[in-house]
């Protein structure tokens, strides 16, 4: 192992052991520190975690955290353990709002603030800021996660109140939020429309938009988070028999 370039030891074997004994990697020393923590890291360990084996179902519940190993030849669900939350929290206080390769972004309830956590190494970071971005109000918001060419994570955050509507983006790397246009119809920022979480496909985040009352509008905003533009297509055909709230999903053949 000594014989071994540092480069080699981190990229070819460490992105293949479980994220938890990579967080403890990281205090070996400043250099496995600094290569364990940038996105090419983050990025191969990830795609190498995305095999049928190392997939795990996180579980919620009051105060208690709990992690199930999937078992794919038995469709059964391994021991589980208890997984630590690292933030102070209350009793069914944190929502998952989203995630992406493992890492959460998460709400606490009685602050209303976003954080982005990584329940297997414990790491998480609180995106609220004192001039009042990162703050989520259940059924007003919209939030999206998603990574970027650059192999950026960020949060779009669909912000709607009663004074201030606006859209806005959290980048990982900067650790800042800023604002961003929305080109299309400002009526679909009212809190007369209900939004879903963003799904994240092919380089695009999709929400439903719909309205609250029978025979709205309903449509799909698709944000490109490469060039960070909003465009508007046509929902599916549905019965006409009520309000709709439409819920995207991934899936891969």
């Amino acid at each position: 192992m000594a014989d071994l370039p540092v480069h080699t030891i981190v990229f070819e074997i460490l992105t293949r052991v479980p994220a938890k004994d990579v967080g403890r990697y990281k205090s070996v020393c400043k250099q496995w520190y600094a290569l364990l923590s940038t996105q090419d890291f983050i990025r191969i360990h990830c795609s190498r975690s995305l095999v049928s084996s190392n997939q795990r179902v996180l579980l919620i519940d009051d105060l208690t955290c709990y992690v199930h190993p999937i078992i794919s030849k038995s469709n059964d669900y391994g021991p589980s353990s208890i997984v630590t939350f690292p933030f102070h929290h209350q009793n069914n206080d944190v929502s998952i709002l989203s995630h992406l390769n493992g890492l959460l972004c998460v709400c606490l309830n009685h602050t209303y603030e976003l954080l982005l956590w990584y329940p297997t190494t414990t790491a998480f970071k609180r995106l609220s800021t004192p001039d009042s971005h990162g703050f989520y109000i259940n059924n007003l918001d919209a939030v999206g996660f998603y990574d970027d060419a650059d192999d950026d994570y960020k949060v779009l955050h669909i912000k709607r109140r009663s004074v201030v509507l606006g859209v806005y983006v959290y980048s990982r790397e900067v650790d800042s939020w800023r604002n961003i246009p929305f080109i299309t119809r400002q009526e679909y920022l009212s809190p007369h429309f209900n939004w879903s979480a963003g799904t994240f496909c092919g380089g695009t985040l999709y929400f439903t938009v719909c309205e609250c009352w029978l025979g709205g509008t309903n449509v799909v905003i698709c944000f490109d988070v490469n060039s960070e533009q909003f465009n508007e297509i046509s929902f599916p055909p549905v019965p006409s028999i009520g309000m709709v709230q439409g819920v995207l999903v991934n899936v891969k053949s």
